[in-house]
């Protein structure tokens, strides 16, 4: 494939009574990691929700690897979901099942594996995400914060997707475990060939590990590039938000 492997063109929807998106247009190609971010209410997560097929614009197009997510049929959005993977801002765990079972969910769901073997991919993928094998026969209730990232990070990456989403990956956590989960999703991204594609807030994020910044407001994009590039933008939104980070974060990856 050449093309993008996300491609969002004049996307527009309302919520609630509320212009969310107003001809919205974006691209993402194989191997970026990028981030999306804007302020309160500028439709971060509705976006995120609309292009894996959770919600269907009112207008404009979306593709995945070229494949029209909404005229897609629920059998053809099944096969594009295993291309995928999506880590939710707040994990979306199944509070009743064991860590190693969460994990193991999509390979119960969508392949023919034995059970057995499903839960020794999830160890694997367990290991791959930073968890000691102790973790696995744990609920998620047991765990510390930091490592319930790392569970839905490990259930994200069961089915060995192409592209993966990341909703507000640090949000909750502390600096230190916060640092160490970007550079885990750095390490996984190059090691694994992933597509990233995340929303977030965190100003470290940004300044550490993604590659390209996308700046949404009023319903559109309203800047893309390295974070050196996004501040030269006259925007006051943006000033704000640049500001609250140190001059020194600018070494960082991507600029």
């Amino acid at each position: 494939m050449t093309g993008p492997v996300i491609d969002v063109r004049d996307v527009s929807i309302t919520l609630g009574g509320h212009r969310i998106h107003r001809g919205l247009n974006l691209s993402v190609a194989r191997g970026e990691m990028v981030a999306l971010i804007g302020g309160s209410g500028t439709g971060k997560s509705v976006l995120l929700r609309e292009i894996i097929g959770l919600l269907k614009p009112q207008a404009g197009r979306i593709e995945l690897f070229g494949q029209s997510v909404p005229d897609s049929t629920p059998e053809q959005m099944n096969a594009l979901r295993r291309r995928l993977g999506v880590l939710f801002q707040d994990g979306a765990l199944f509070s009743s099942l064991s860590v190693e079972d969460n994990v193991a969910t999509p390979l119960f769901e969508h392949t023919r594996l034995p059970h057995a073997m499903c839960r020794q991919l999830a160890r694997l993928k367990l290991d791959m995400a930073g968890l000691h094998p102790d973790a696995a026969k744990k609920r998620p209730s047991e765990l510390s914060g930091g490592m319930r990232k790392r569970v839905a990070l490990a259930r994200a990456l069961a089915l060995d997707p192409e592209l993966l989403f990341l909703d507000e990956p640090t949000s909750g956590l502390d600096p230190i475990s916060a640092r160490a989960f970007d550079v885990l999703i750095r390490l996984l991204a190059d090691s694994l060939g992933l597509t990233v594609f995340l929303v977030t807030h965190d100003l470290d994020t940004l300044f550490s590990i993604v590659d390209r910044v996308i700046v949404l407001s009023e319903g559109r994009v309203l800047g893309s590039g390295t974070v050196a590039e996004l501040k030269r933008i006259d925007d006051p939104w943006l000033r704000d938000y640049f500001a609250a980070r140190a001059p020194e974060g600018e070494t960082a990856h991507g600029n």
